[in-house]
């Protein structure tokens, strides 16, 4: 069994549990949000009153900033993004941020299917590696650059504002043209590397995301890419500046907060669910990532009031 089976948020969800007030939300959201959105990043900003803890969405979001400061937790990783600098937040990747940031520019949410329809491939979503889960999500654009993909959010923004998806050619080629414009300019972590070990690396990395619920070994990683063990612990190690067992644990400790903030279940249940049998090992491996126990994390959580029971 994947991870993707675990819990999601699609857009409606996500912004009914965490911004408020509703009539403001809504007055600056169309119909049809779930599969594309764009707003003035002060203007949802300031709906958020409370930390949104670890969750995962349906969609790929980017933030740019025109001034101040935004601070997201993306994975394992925490990034500070400036003006002249784009973050983007993967479908299915892990996120969390705090509230209170100052800031200017803009938030963009899109669904595969506005980046491949009505006239795109699907190919066109392998392009872009800032939209996989191994991707490097903090890119800073030359002034040039940022002034393009300003006018592009820009015009956005405008269709959007005043036709919602009513005309998905403009909103799918101004997309596209940002991402492409994003794309030329972007520079993967360790792109110094040998091409066969960045390959190796996010492989990797991908297979992690897929099958940390029942893969918690090097070996069986290092099978699956038909490679040695230590062939794989030196090429992790060279290209991400991490070991690949510190990768698996992280990704573990990641799946049990997004089951702690998004289920009910006890931390026995998320234990199994994770694929550690012995609740005691989870405990004392959430505590040395997070300095807390599930339970402590769980208690922060509701006490916050934004743990999400579903069935």
């Amino acid at each position: 069994m994947t991870n993707h089976s675990f819990k999601v948020y699609d857009p409606p969800a996500f912004t009914a549990r965490h911004m408020q007030p509703r009539q403001e939300l809504n007055a600056m959201l169309q119909p049809d949000f779930d599969k594309f959105f764009i707003v003035r990043v002060e203007e949802m900003y300031r709906l958020v009153q409370r930390p949104v803890n670890a969750c995962r969405a349906t969609t790929h979001s980017c933030l740019f900033l025109t001034s101040g400061e935004a601070i997201m937790k993306i994975g394992s990783r925490t990034y500070c993004l400036h003006p002249h600098e784009i973050l983007f937040v993967p479908a299915g990747q892990v996120f969390s941020f705090q509230p209170g940031d100052v800031n200017t520019g803009f938030l963009c949410n899109f669904h595969n299917d506005t980046l491949t329809g009505p006239f795109g491939k699907t190919a066109v979503l392998q392009a872009f590696d800032f939209l996989k889960v191994w991707g490097n999500p903090l890119i800073q654009l030359p002034q040039e650059t940022s002034a393009f993909i300003l006018q592009l959010f820009q015009r956005l923004l405008l269709d959007y504002s005043r036709h919602g998806l009513q005309h998905p050619d403009i909103i799918q080629t101004c997309l596209n043209t940002l991402l492409c414009e994003v794309n030329h300019v972007y520079r993967p972590a360790g792109s110094h590397a040998p091409l066969t070990g960045l390959q190796i690396a996010r492989r990797f990395q991908e297979l992690v995301f897929t099958h940390i619920r029942d893969k918690h070994r090097v070996t069986d990683y290092a099978a699956m890419l038909h490679i040695s063990p230590n062939h794989l612990n030196k090429t992790v190690k060279a290209i991400t500046g991490q070991s690949p067992t510190k990768w698996i644990d992280e990704a573990i400790i990641l799946e049990a907060k997004v089951l702690l903030n998004q289920s009910g279940m006890s931390v026995q249940e998320v234990s199994a669910a994770v694929g550690l049998e012995d609740p005691s090992y989870f405990t004392r491996l959430f505590k040395k990532y997070e300095g807390c126990t599930p339970t402590q994390f769980r208690r922060m959580i509701e006490k916050s009031g934004y743990s999400l029971h579903m069935s």
